[in-house]
C-alpha cells in the first residue's frame, strides 16, 4: 500500500482509539506512566507541563535505554506508553502483542553529534577524531542504545573502529555517555544532538554534527503498551505528541519530524 495511505489509516486508527478510550475513561484526569528514551529527556521535560495543563492528566516519566525498557516491559513493568530511541523495539512489541494495535507512530528522527565540553576541541569536522589525540571516546552501549549503534556505524564508515577500540568508554545509555564528556572523563563522545542543541544552536563546547548519510536513520517510534490500553491519559499523550505545540518543541532540540 502507498506510504501516505498507510499513514492516513494509522491516523484514523489512532483517532478512533483516542475517542474510544475517552468514552471508556470518562472525562476525569488520569495519570500516564511513560518509559522515555534517554535522548528525549530534555524535550519531554519541556513538553510535560504543557501536556498536563492542556489535558489535566499527570505525566510520570522514567528515562533510560530502550533495550533495558524492552526487558522491563516484557517482565511486567507497568508503563502505559513507550517513547523509544528506535523503531524496531516498538515494532517488536507490536508483533509480540505487547502493545495496542494501530497506536505506533514516529514522533522524532534523531541526529548524532560528536561533542566535546572543550569549546576549542572540535572545529565542526571529524579532524580531531581522525587525529586520535585523545584518551577516551564516549558512546552509549551499542547493545541497548540506538545512538551507540549509530556511533559504531560512523566509526566503521571512517575506518576507525579498530584504532579507537582501546579508547572507547561505554555508558549504559546516552545520558551516561553525555556525562562522561561533560565531566571531562572523556575528551569527546558521540551523543544525541538533542542533548547539546537547542533553539538552533549548540549550547556549549564544540561539535561535529555527523552527516545523516553516515548512519542508519534513527527513527524514534512511540507506542501505547497493553498496560495503557484502557488509559485515556495514554491516548491523550500520543495525540498531544503529534500536535503542533509538541512538534515545535521537538524540532527546537534538533530532531526532524517524519
Amino acid at each position: 500500500m502507498h506510504e501516505r495511505g498507510v499513514f492516513l489509516i494509522r491516523t484514523v486508527q489512532r483517532s478512533l482509539l483516542a475517542l474510544a478510550l475517552s468514552f471508556a475513561g470518562g472525562v476525569s484526569a488520569g495519570e500516564v506512566k511513560v518509559a522515555v528514551a534517554a535522548n528525549f529527556t530534555a524535550p519531554l521535560q519541556a513538553i510535560a507541563p504543557a501536556f498536563e495543563k492542556a489535558t489535566g492528566h499527570k505525566l510520570v516519566a522514567s528515562f533510560g535505554a530502550t533495550g533495558q525498557f524492552y526487558a522491563q516491559i516484557k517482565n511486567g513493568a507497568p508503563f502505559d506508553v513507550l517513547l523509544a530511541a528506535d523503531d524496531t523495539t516498538p515494532a517488536r512489541l507490536e508483533r509480540e502483542d505487547a502493545s495496542v494495535p494501530g497506536s505506533r507512530f514516529t514522533y522524532a528522527i534523531g541526529g548524532l553529534v560528536l561533542w566535546s565540553a572543550d569549546a576549542s576541541y572540535l572545529d565542526g569536522t571529524d579532524a580531531a577524531l581522525q587525529a586520535g589525540q585523545f584518551r577516551h571516546l564516549a558512546i552509549a552501549t551499542p547493545k541497548a542504545a540506538p545512538y551507540g549503534l549509530a556511533a559504531m556505524q560512523v566509526l566503521d564508515k571512517l575506518g576507525l573502529s579498530e584504532a579507537v577500540k582501546g579508547k572507547l568508554v561505554e555508558g549504559q545509555n546516552i545520558t551516561q555517555a553525555h556525562q562522561f564528556v561533560s565531566t571531562g572523563n572523556a575528551e569527546l563522545g558521540f551523543v544525541a544532538l538533542s542533548q547539546v542543541y537547542q533553539d538552533g544552536k549548540l549550547g556549549s563546547g564544540s561539535a561535529w554534527i555527523v552527516p545523516e548519510a553516515m548512519y542508519e536513520p534513527i527513527r524514534q517510534d512511540a507506542v501505547i503498551l497493553q498496560h495503557g490500553a484502557s488509559n485515556p491519559a495514554a491516548a491523550a499523550l500520543v495525540e498531544y505528541l503529534q500536535g503542533a505545540e509538541a512538534a515545535r518543541v521537538i524540532e527546537s532540540f534538533g530532531y526532524k519530524l517524519p
